[in-house]
């Protein structure tokens, strides 16, 4: 059980590391955020099998990450669509 505590912490410090160092593109900030969120519902199955309870806030958590993964690309498409590319540093909210 130790090593599944290791490796939910090295995914969780791997997504926000990379979150951190490519700002450059939206897509890959989305893609980093969800791959975050798929290490944090690995931590709470963790936490959920070792405390022997059921599994049903994991499938509220799993739906909340899939409504906020929807909204991430309709965020992409419609920045795509207003600037033709997905640059983060070309989008300036001041206008």
């Amino acid at each position: 059980m130790l090593i599944y505590i290791y490796s939910s912490i090295f995914l969780s410090i791997s997504g926000m590391l990379v979150f951190a160092l490519s700002r450059k593109h939206l897509l890959v900030m989305l893609l980093s955020l969800e791959f975050i969120m798929v290490s944090l519902y690995f931590n709470i199955l963790i936490y959920l099998s070792e405390l022997s309870y059921e599994y049903f806030f994991s499938m509220i958590f799993l739906t909340m990450s899939v409504c906020e993964g929807a909204l991430g690309l309709a965020m992409l498409v419609l920045m795509i669509r207003a600037h033709g590319n997905d640059y983060v540093l070309t989008f300036s909210s001041l206008w």
